[in-house]
């Protein structure tokens, strides 16, 4: 008997056909019924993350500066451009004679002397732009900075390679669905406060448009709650790393079917069921997790890779990265929680036995300018560096360092010389498991980031 062909089977008549069908209108569950149906048709099903490789990624949202992350404490330029901004070298995390981390990073220091840590420098893409949306979105969508993608690089992987794939196949802690994972069929899951579900609303009526809006006004509430207010999103740079596909009414069945279809999954007895247990192997990774919003996404995710979700994408965001005031007193707090929550992550995954299977891949819009500006802080820049984590990266540092020098900037930005989506596609490659350009649309240089 083909399991795989069972288990669909299992799923529409069941999962998506009974425990879902009085809460979600028709054409919500017409949708899943015509993915089913054509899932049915393959012999075969895409790897897993209940049994393959995992990606988790992560933003930093706002624009990371990567001068005052990984550090030139041996360049003069550094120090002039800085006068207030910059990092003592007694106080650098040193990595060689040239370079270090900023020292609110020692957690991830620790984990790049255990050999965890790939940093990738220079990281940017041609012709930059400094606007938070579009280069959020050419991130989002790898696209190039002359053109318009309307679907995200993690969404054409959704669509070339898990077609039959459950649907929970890429899940994003968050409010709404990232445009990195916007696909043509629909894919993914936003968790939201997951503690707790919503009632999906059950029409296109108005009554049923009056309730949507109802709930979106409770989920405001459970965020700010949780200490996520909007307000603190906008300033933080957290609602940037949202940015979203292309404006839609708030009725039109599309939209509906983005941001609550794949709720009704969400809201079901297996994910409920799978949080409420502890991470494999016991409890004891919990208690050291700091008490950051980071860090409870990250828990989060742990717990879900615990408890055998089929998941292969993970996505999440860190805001507050815009720092273009008052950056001594913000940036190292930031760097620090980002730092600390990644460490105690992976703390968490060996503990289970997973490590060996999940990396993580940051990115941030764009970095910051070279010079500091007159409130403390700086401005919008281009290129800033990467991080990969995880036992399977190949540690070690990547790309040359963007010289500082007046004469090497570009409009007092540091020059790329490493485009991003080489990264995507390197990760996509050896964790995924498929060719960059069936996702990217042509092929980049492979770095030599990953073990085999």
């Amino acid at each position: 008997m083909n399991t795989f062909t069972t288990r669909r089977a299992f799923l529409r008549s069941t999962l998506l056909g009974g425990a879902l069908s009085w809460t979600v209108p028709n054409f919500i569950a017409n949708t899943f019924s015509v993915m089913h149906a054509h899932a049915a048709d393959k012999a075969t099903q895409v790897a897993t993350g209940k049994d393959s490789q995992i990606l988790v990624v992560m933003q930093l949202a706002g624009g990371n500066d990567g001068v005052n992350t990984v550090i030139p404490f041996a360049s003069d330029e550094y120090y002039k451009a800085r006068p207030k901004l910059a990092v003592p070298k007694s106080d650098v995390l040193q990595i060689n004679d040239q370079l270090g981390l900023n020292p609110a990073l020692s957690a991830l220091k620790e984990m790049y002397d255990g050999g965890e840590v790939a940093l990738i420098n220079g990281v940017g893409y041609p012709n930059p732009n400094r606007s938070h949306f579009r280069s959020t979105e050419i991130w989002h969508t790898a696209s190039d900075a002359d053109k318009v993608e309307k679907y995200g690089w993690i969404g054409r992987y959704f669509d070339n390679c898990c077609t039959g794939a459950d649907p929970e196949v890429g899940i994003n802690i968050g409010g709404q669905m990232p445009q990195a994972m916007s696909a043509k069929v629909p894919r993914g899951v936003s968790l939201d406060n997951p503690g707790s579900y919503r009632f999906i609303a059950g029409g296109e009526t108005e009554e049923a448009m009056q309730e949507e809006k109802t709930y979106r006004r409770m989920n405001r509430q459970a965020r700010m709650e949780m200490g996520q207010a909007d307000e603190e999103l906008a300033t933080s740079g957290g609602s940037i790393s949202m940015l979203s596909g292309p404006t839609k009414s708030a009725g039109s069945p599309l939209d509906f079917i983005e941001r609550t279809a794949m709720d009704a999954q969400v809201s079901s007895d297996k994910i409920r069921a799978l949080l409420a247990r502890q991470p494999k192997g016991g409890t004891g990774t919990e208690a050291s997790y700091p008490g950051t919003q980071i860090a409870n996404n990250l828990r989060l995710i742990s717990k879900l890779i615990a408890g055998g979700m089929t998941t292969r994408v993970y996505y999440l965001s860190m805001g507050g990265f815009d720092t273009h005031a008052n950056q001594a007193q913000s940036h190292p707090r930031l760097l620090k929680e980002f730092s600390e929550a990644v460490k105690a992550f992976y703390a968490d995954l060996k503990t289970q036995g997973n490590a060996d299977r999940v990396t993580v891949l940051t990115f941030s819009e764009f970095g910051r300018r070279v010079a500091e500006n007159g409130s403390q802080g700086t401005d919008h820049g281009a290129a800033a560096p990467m991080f990969l984590f995880g036992p399977r990266v190949k540690a070690g540092l990547y790309g040359a360092y963007p010289s500082l020098a007046p004469k090497d900037l570009d409009k007092g930005d540091v020059k790329y010389n490493v485009d991003f989506r080489a990264v995507y596609a390197s990760v996509l490659a050896s964790v995924l498991k498929v060719p960059g350009k069936t996702v990217l649309g042509r092929d980049f240089e492979l770095l030599p980031v990953m073990k085999a």
